[in-house]
């Protein structure tokens, strides 16, 4: 059965619309915003690592898939069938995506919060995870619940203020754990803060060398770059639709089966079932599936996993090369921009000569960040995020008191957000 669905490859342009000079075209770039000043401008969305704009293409591919959806591993139908057949179809896309090793499992969750979770529910007892400060709360937080009740132990690490620092406290701190068990490294692959790359195959190589294993948290890294699982020898990935380009509340946990294939599944429910019988007692007697299936009860959200294979497929066609090069001469135009204004200071970890992906936070002196941050949306209609960045413990290491203002763009920012953003901040602060 083909579950070929098809759609235009974008909406029909307008003029003055700056989609087609982008190499990947997303929704909204037509949307115009009111000015306290009066008046109405295209809104510019500098937010991108918070929630990035649906891809037109993603739009288009669910648009097209809609009128044919139906339950998933449910039904005997035309359209349960080929819905099954979609959801099964992007989960191969996903891991063709992520370069998945032949045994790996694709489980589709709800976000990176979700898939990590996930995860900490499936960790053998004992494990010690090891865990940088500096990580966005997804990533901080999910080994807690365990921990206080005995069944892990969690080891937070200082932010480290280089990669080679880094990767020389991981393996101090895993040398020096006893017993010597389980273990597990968990570590951002781009901070959510500084956009700063991570050393992640480094870490994953000091992991392995001292039996542990290593979860990625690739939420600000897979947009920007290629993820490659095999590549980077890492466990696990975990990411969410959402920053990928794709709406619709769809997320990621891929890597290794053996731990999620012998944890309780996540949800008990329907779907995780391979048989429901009565034992002696007359309670439930429950055969759960090893496979991907153990941890997605309940029917599945087709329409997210779709959307997330369809930019999956797109980033993969337009070319990370490509998305980077073009990315990385917008965040040079920023950076210079901001280094000519006075006042402004750019939160880092790494240094200034750090990769970056489009994510940079900062700080305006004389302004409060919110204050700075309405300023922009009011009277420039920019979007961008103000605040701790769900990363308490990083931005309360860099900043003495306050908060920051993040912005953040990708594949689908044209250069006049860039550039109007860059001239708002110099004429808000020289006034």
């Amino acid at each position: 059965m083909s579950t070929a669905v098809s759609a235009p490859a974008c909406a029909p342009s307008v003029d003055g619309d700056p989609r087609p000079s982008l190499p990947l075209p997303v929704l909204g770039l037509d949307v115009r915003v009111p000015l306290a000043s009066g008046g109405e401008v295209p809104y510019a969305a500098l937010d991108y690592a918070a929630s990035a704009p649906a891809l037109q293409r993603v739009w288009d591919d669910v648009a097209a898939y809609a009128p044919y959806y139906g339950s998933v591993h449910r039904g005997a139908g035309y359209l349960s069938q080929l819905s099954t057949e979609l959801f099964e179809n992007s989960r191969r896309t996903v891991a063709e995506f992520l370069g998945c090793r032949p045994d790996d499992q694709v489980v589709f969750t709800r976000s990176t919060t979700d898939s990590l979770n996930l995860l900490a529910g499936a960790l053998p007892a004992g494990t010690r995870v090891f865990v940088f400060e500096s990580e966005h709360h997804a990533a901080l937080l999910p080994w807690a619940r365990r921990a206080a009740a005995g069944e892990t132990a969690v080891t937070w690490l200082d932010a480290p203020r280089s990669p080679e620092q880094a990767v020389d406290a991981l393996e101090r701190a895993l040398a020096a754990r006893e017993p010597y068990g389980p273990a597990l490294v968990c570590v951002t692959g781009a901070s959510n803060v500084t956009g700063e790359v991570w050393p992640v195959r480094e870490l994953a190589a000091a992991a392995h060398a001292h039996g542990a294993r290593i979860v990625l948290d690739a939420a600000q890294l897979v947009p920007h770059r290629a993820v490659d699982i095999t590549a980077l020898d890492v466990d696990w990935i975990a990411f969410s639709g959402h920053k990928l380009y794709a709406p619709f509340g769809a997320g990621v946990l891929a890597g290794r089966a053996d731990w999620l294939r012998e944890a309780e599944p996540y949800l008990a429910g329907g779907g995780a079932t391979r048989s429901v019988t009565r034992d002696a007692a007359g309670a439930p007697a429950v055969e759960w599936f090893d496979t991907a299936a153990r941890h997605e009860a309940g029917s599945p959200n087709v329409i997210g996993a779709h959307a997330v294979a369809s930019a999956c497929r797109a980033l993969t066609e337009a070319g990370f090369e490509r998305l980077a090069a073009r990315e990385e001469g917008l965040l040079g135009r920023l950076r210079g921009g901001l280094a000519g204004v006075p006042g402004v200071r750019v939160l880092s970890l790494f240094g200034e000569d750090a990769p970056r992906v489009g994510v940079l936070s900062f700080v305006v002196e004389g302004w409060n960040s919110s204050d700075f941050a309405a300023a922009l949306s009011a009277e420039y209609g920019i979007g961008v995020r103000d605040g701790l960045f769900c990363a308490h413990p990083l931005v309360r290491g860099l900043l003495a008191e306050g908060n920051a203002v993040r912005v953040s763009f990708g594949a689908g920012t044209p250069d006049e957000h860039i550039e109007r953003f860059v001239r708002a901040v110099g004429e808000l602060v020289r006034r």
